[in-house]
């Protein structure tokens, strides 16, 4: 059965980088040696890898990178430490506009 990975990368500037691939390794190397230039890690190597997950499923992998990608610093770092349970704290709102965040308007605020 074929498998696929999600992985994160640690860059020597303290980024991640998240990829998807179907030969873990051989992607890892190629980070690592900088086959592309152009690439996000070319200029922030040395790599490393810090996490992966393999799938059976491409789509379900790519559905999975896809979310991570966009997931802050300090929730990626938590799933890296396997820190489950605060991706969901991380994971809420924490702009003063979102609706947990505002204050509850009463009658004698209106008034004033």
């Amino acid at each position: 059965m074929k498998k696929y990975y999600i992985y994160i990368l640690e860059c020597n500037d303290d980024t991640f980088y998240v990829g998807f691939t179907s030969n873990l390794e051989h992607r890892i190397m190629q980070h690592k040696i900088g086959i592309d230039p152009n690439s996000y890690t070319f200029t922030r190597r040395p790599v490393k890898l810090v996490w992966y997950q393999d799938f059976t499923e491409p789509n379900e992998a790519i559905v999975f990178e896809k979310k991570i990608k966009k997931w802050s610093k300090a929730k990626k770092k938590a799933l890296i430490e396997g820190n489950y349970d605060i991706l969901p704290i991380l994971s809420e709102c924490k702009n003063d506009s979102h609706f947990k965040n505002k204050s509850v308007e009463t009658s004698s605020d209106k008034e004033n």
